[in-house]
């Protein structure tokens, strides 16, 4: 009977640490807050070492840009054209490219949107309203792409997946290779102060009672997305600034 009891205080005590354990790190998915990291961490290589330094055969992507761009104020619109250098030193042979389109947040057509579920509230105004309305067709944001050539001019095949790009590549680029390209686009500027509409805009302009506008530009050309050993294309969609519920 004694060895029964003694099975189960071990027992209760083994289950009540697991709790603590728990306790210790609600939010994680793992139970211990003081848990090894040795099978979560990605397993040394030639790239990256068991501390995360490069390693001896450790390559980075190199990409040059030479933009020229116009910003006409009295419609709030920034054009641009962009030539592009991709220099492949991967040991990878690449047949297409991902680019970034982050100012496609701002469109209705084009917004990853799905990082949201929110419904109309109980109350809302007729600018509320309108904003449902305006979701229903194209708000005019987000970027144009009016013209994406190789070095020679020759159009180049791409796909706009809402905030990303894919680029088909002519022929594959191999390791230490580099392509040239040429990209032209425009794109309205979100109005910051429009808060309904744009909530969250890192870029854009902001009214100031003066009849002057402030520019503020981030993340406002088309950009290589990262290209790396441990994780090949970054080709997530760019979500913005956003309240998750």
């Amino acid at each position: 009977m004694k060895k029964y009891q003694l099975l189960i205080f071990i027992l209760v005590g083994l289950a009540t640490t697991m709790q603590a354990q728990i306790q210790n790190n609600s939010s994680s998915n793992h139970a211990n807050k003081f848990e090894q990291l040795g099978t979560i961490l990605p397993t040394p290589n030639e790239q990256r070492t068991a501390s995360g330094a490069p390693g001896t055969k450790y390559w980075q992507q190199r990409v040059d840009y030479d933009i020229k761009c116009e910003l006409d104020e009295a419609n709030n619109k920034l054009t641009g054209s962009e030539t592009i250098t991709y220099f492949n030193n991967s040991p990878d042979i690449l047949h297409y490219f991902w680019m970034q389109l982050d100012e496609n947040q701002h469109s209705t057509v084009n917004n990853a949107n799905y990082q949201t579920q929110n419904t109309i509230p109980q109350q809302a105004t007729d600018k509320t309203l309108d904003r449902y309305q305006e979701k229903m067709s194209d708000n005019g944001y987000g970027f144009n792409i009016t013209k994406l050539t190789d070095a020679a001019g020759k159009t180049l095949k791409y796909t706009i997946n809402k905030t990303m790009m894919k680029v088909e590549l002519p022929v594959p680029l191999k390791p230490g290779q580099k392509f040239v390209f040429n990209c032209s686009w425009n794109y309205k500027l979100a109005d910051r102060g429009d808060f309904t509409r744009f909530a969250g805009a890192r870029g854009g302009y902001e009214k100031f009672s003066d009849g002057n506008n402030n520019y503020t530009m981030t993340q406002w050309y088309p950009r290589l997305c990262k290209y790396s050993d441990e994780t090949g294309w970054q080709n997530h969609q760019f979500t913005g600034t956003v309240n998750l519920h």
